[in-house]
């Protein structure tokens, strides 16, 4: 989801995507760490999802 996507949400469904990409990453690392996760490049990309998030969050703190 690009941060484009991302800005257009409001906070209270950007809590609900943060919650849902982080839950999204603990399944990934479960499974990367039992060897059953065959696109391993998805990982970083779930991992930059939430560093956008909780940028555009704390920039709305800050605005």
């Amino acid at each position: 989801m690009t941060s484009k996507e991302l800005r257009e949400l409001d906070d209270a469904k950007l809590v609900e995507k943060l919650k849902e990409s982080q839950h999204e990453l603990f399944t990934m690392r479960f499974k990367h760490a039992t060897a059953q996760l065959e696109n391993t490049k998805a990982l970083s990309g779930v991992k930059k999802t939430i560093a956008r998030i909780l940028t555009i969050q704390r920039e709305r703190q800050g605005a």
